[in-house]
């Protein structure tokens, strides 16, 4: 039992619930201090027995309340910060548990739970969002100049830049003209110092490109200056320059017989190009006749002499009345991923992608990729498991990097282990690698919940049905995300039923302590299944310790745990005539080994037992 604190104390109004309290009665201890809130009389040693009398059977929600109520009314100790973060942990308020876990920290700094928490004091549980499918940072390539249009080729990052201020600037924003930069990935995943691609650039512009996997070819956008085609505004005494498309060849570490492709023209822009792994088609986006928008994005098919098909269109699955633009095509020949001005967005241009072997519609890969500015040219390397885009988030086109958020969807399926039939309405809980209740969900219609965890990490899920024995189903850390289905058969309630005892796993208690635990509640509500389904069962909880420690605080701590057991069956609604219990210490020991038990064998020894004693 706790003693009484500094800033509360006992007093003649509390007796009869002080004296229940410290019989270990916790249930009929909480009543009577109910009572004296009720009349009135409640203060700060009120509320925190309370609170202790909920904590003891683990009842979260009323601990927590009491907690919160007793901090608030005078001043407490040091563990009843503690506890009451416990408290709001088991019910998923982990921000809130972790402001508690600081001020405990703050007065117990020597304790070694503090130490442990503020090892990690961020830590907080997750789900991830569904929505949410890439981790975004910055570049070290970008600078002060606009880049756009990132390309990973192996292990070298191609991207445009007007960077280059030794260059001449153009139009209507006094940038130098655009140049193809390359730059070396590390180790490490940072890239080394951009350098300029000398062989694709002009002194015209030049950029994006696409490499095909051999890379042997290169296909890359060049004004249509840089072979002195233009138009000629007469009124307004301008060249009018068009992008057009290129394609070169590789001769050791340069770039040889440029040319330009054949779908180019003066009369309208094609651009952005993204060729397929194995060379033969090549996406575009262009203005030229036959676009449904502004700028459309095209494919072509790419001969095995090298000469072009006749372009097509890639209709309204994509392209809209508004501008499509920077399409990459990914490893499947499939996915496609491109900018889109005329579909709903966050606003400006956003990423998309669709696959095209399917019937459905394009996806916007949402927040943090787009934003309310323009978002564009994603590109993703499926050898390094990255992404890369441009956008004007800061006020400048710079790269970022695009991580997809390792997921895994987990669907739990719960049914009867022996019909086989989906059980709708079943709990089902999913806890993170440190045991910790993360989310708490109904099974649908089908019997089924779904979360979205993080990969790498284990997980374990706890279903429970009313009449059922309930199940813990752990699942193993999956390195590469995806979708996978745990099948979570549990058993009816008599399973568990034998003629002399309801048989259990270990309830597990906290060292040299006997309040329920989340875990030791987990197991025990399929004893309180079991005598909802047999009313006139009656049982007898035996607790026995180990043969370590004395004969006397061995018995004295079974017998607490015997009771605080008996309360927590009790605080769930039993008839308090149809359970009891007591504490046998290490004097019925199950594997007589003397000075030289086991782990094992100390852990046979160190059980609960539930005994029945009438209605079997």
């Amino acid at each position: 039992m706790l003693m009484a604190w500094a800033g509360s104390a006992q007093s003649r109004d509390t007796e009869r619930a002080d004296k229940l309290f410290a019989r270990y009665e916790y249930v009929d201890a909480a009543q009577e201090y109910l009572s004296l809130v009720d009349k009135g009389k409640g203060d700060g040693y009120v509320y925190r027995q309370l609170a202790e009398s909920y904590y003891n059977v683990f009842n979260t929600t009323e601990a927590a309340r009491w907690y919160a109520k007793a901090i608030e009314t005078s001043a407490q100790e040091s563990e009843v910060y503690f506890r009451y973060a416990q408290m709001l942990k088991a019910q998923g308020k982990y921000e809130e548990s972790n402001r508690q876990m600081q001020k405990f920290a703050q007065m117990a700094p020597s304790d070694q739970r503090a130490k442990t928490f503020l090892q990690n004091p961020n830590y907080v549980p997750k789900l991830l969002s569904r929505e949410k499918l890439y981790d975004v940072k910055t570049m070290e390539t970008s600078s002060e100049r606009s880049e756009f249009g990132p390309f990973l080729h192996q292990n070298t990052l191609y991207f445009t830049s007007a960077r280059n201020e030794a260059r001449k600037t153009y139009g209507w924003n006094e940038e130098p003209f655009l140049d193809v930069y390359s730059a070396v990935r590390n180790t490490d995943g940072t890239f080394a110092k951009a350098e300029p691609v000398a062989a694709l650039n002009s002194q015209y512009h030049d950029g994006p490109l696409s490499i095909t996997a051999d890379g042997q070819t290169v296909y890359f956008t060049s004004d249509s200056f840089r072979e002195n085609k233009f138009v000629r505004d007469r009124e307004k005494d301008l060249k009018l320059g068009r992008n057009n498309l290129y394609r070169a060849t590789r001769s050791g570490d340069s770039w040889t017989n440029i040319e330009r492709l054949s779908i180019s023209s003066r009369d309208y822009s094609s651009a952005n190009p993204s060729v397929t792994r194995d060379g033969k088609m090549l996406y575009f986006s262009s203005d030229m006749p036959g676009s449904l928008g502004g700028v459309d994005i095209w494919r072509v098919a790419v001969n095995p002499d090298g000469t072009l098909g006749t372009p097509e269109n890639l209709g309204p699955r994509v392209n809209t009345e508004g501008n499509e633009s920077f399409p990459y095509i990914d490893n499947d020949n499939q996915t496609l991923y491109f900018a889109s001005s005329g579909r709903p967005g966050l606003g400006g241009l956003d990423v998309f992608k669709i696959d095209l072997s399917q019937s459905g519609e394009a996806q916007n890969l949402g927040k943090p990729v787009n934003t309310e500015k323009d978002d564009f040219s994603f590109t993703f390397s499926q050898e390094h498991s990255v992404g890369f885009f441009a956008s004007n988030r800061s006020g400048n086109d710079d790269l970022f990097s695009a991580t997809p958020v390792c997921a895994l969807e987990l669907i739990t399926r719960v049914s009867d282990a022996k019909t086989g039939a989906v059980l709708a309405g079943a709990k089902v809980s999913v806890l993170d690698d440190r045991n910790n209740v993360i989310a708490t969900e109904t099974a649908n219609a089908k019997g089924e919940v779904t979360y979205t965890v993080e990969c790498n990490k284990a997980h374990t899920l706890e279903a429970s049905m009313s009449g059922y024995e309930s199940g813990t189903f752990p699942v193993k850390a999956e390195p590469k995300g995806g979708k996978r289905t745990i099948e979570a058969a549990l058993n009816p309630i008599d399973k568990i039923i034998t003629p002399t005892q309801v048989v259990l796993n270990p309830i597990y208690f906290e060292f040299d302590k006997h309040n329920i635990t989340r875990e030791g509640a987990f197991e025990l509500d399929k004893l309180i299944e079991a005598m909802k389904a047999k009313p006139e069962m009656v049982i007898m909880v035996k607790a026995h310790t180990d043969s370590r420690g004395s004969d006397a605080y061995n018995m004295n701590l079974s017998d607490r745990r015997a009771r605080a057991t008996v309360q927590y069956v009790i605080s769930k609604g039993i008839d308090k005539k149809r359970i009891s219990g007591k504490g046998y210490g290490e004097s019925e020991l199950k594997v007589a080994c003397g000075e030289n038990c086991s782990e094992e064998q100390h852990a046979q020894n160190r059980r609960s037992e539930f005994l029945i004693v009438a209605g079997s």
